[in-house]
């Protein structure tokens, strides 16, 4: 009688915990999660959807339109549905790392990744490049979708005039940013329910409140709030008007709130129990 042996390649599974392969492990948890696929399905919906109604719901020019306002009138139409995307963002960046608490799935996760921060970085590295990528490919699916239908009613526009592509770019990056803000905000509070209400009544919430208060340090405030510095930075209107701010001084603005929120929920999570 023989005694089978088995053999394996003893060397697989022992490599070491780099950031790459958490990154990867990462972005296999984003993609296989039916959440996300919904929510980046919903916002490509949405955007080329209103795009859709507000194109038919614009009256044809009266009379002779100079070429950038025509473009002006294509471009908030293309874009007007990063104003509801921004919110189904925000919701997928708190359930990246909220849905982790509330499955117990983050003891596993920590567990893997000791030091804990590289997690943390590799959820926003891929959030922050998904939902760009979905941002992109919404705003431009909006602006081809509404397009036709202005240029019959003498709104004319090409992609690549008039800084077409730079305010696409400039909505898909507001859109990525917001989906960092809301992880760090989920990290905070590490509950669905109350790191999404804490990231729509950041990003929504506040901008109304700032803009009905009557106090004149909200009003002058308001411009740095991270909806209206954020839609301003691709020529949107936030509440409160148009803002003073460069456009440089707006995506700082954007980036320094989402800057905040994740080192927060950094800091937090390396102190914090699982």
């Amino acid at each position: 009688m023989t005694t089978a042996t088995l053999t394996y390649d003893r060397t697989a599974g022992t490599g070491r915990l780099t950031f790459p392969r958490v990154l990867r492990s990462e972005w296999i948890k984003l993609r296989s999660l039916r959440s996300t696929l919904w929510s980046f399905a919903i916002v490509i919906a949405v955007s080329v959807g209103l795009a859709v109604l507000l194109g038919l719901g614009i009256p044809a020019a009266d009379g002779v339109v100079p070429a950038a306002a025509q473009a002006s009138v294509v471009r908030e139409a293309s874009l007007f549905g990063v104003f509801f995307g921004q919110l189904v963002i925000a919701v997928l960046g708190v359930l990246v790392i909220s849905g982790e608490y509330s499955t117990g799935m983050i003891r596993s996760t920590l567990t893997a990744v000791p030091r804990r921060l590289p997690a943390l970085w590799a959820k926003a590295a891929v959030l922050l490049v998904s939902s760009f990528v979905v941002g992109v490919v919404a705003s431009t699916a909006a602006f081809l979708a509404a397009s036709p239908i202005l240029a019959s009613k003498g709104f004319h526009a090409s992609l690549f005039e008039n800084d077409m592509i730079l305010h696409i770019l400039g909505g898909a990056l507001y859109l990525a940013i917001v989906s960092v803000f809301a992880l760090g905000l989920g990290a905070i509070l590490r509950a669905s329910a109350g790191g999404i209400a804490a990231a729509l009544g950041a990003i929504l919430l506040l901008p109304i409140v700032f803009t009905i208060a009557p106090l004149q340090w909200m009003h002058d405030t308001a411009p740095y709030l991270m909806m209206n510095a954020g839609l301003s930075s691709f020529g949107l209107s936030g509440f409160g008007g148009a803002s003073t701010l460069e456009t440089w001084q707006q995506i700082l603005v954007v980036v320094g709130w989402a800057v905040v929120s994740l080192v927060a929920g950094a800091i937090l999570l390396k102190r914090r129990d699982a």
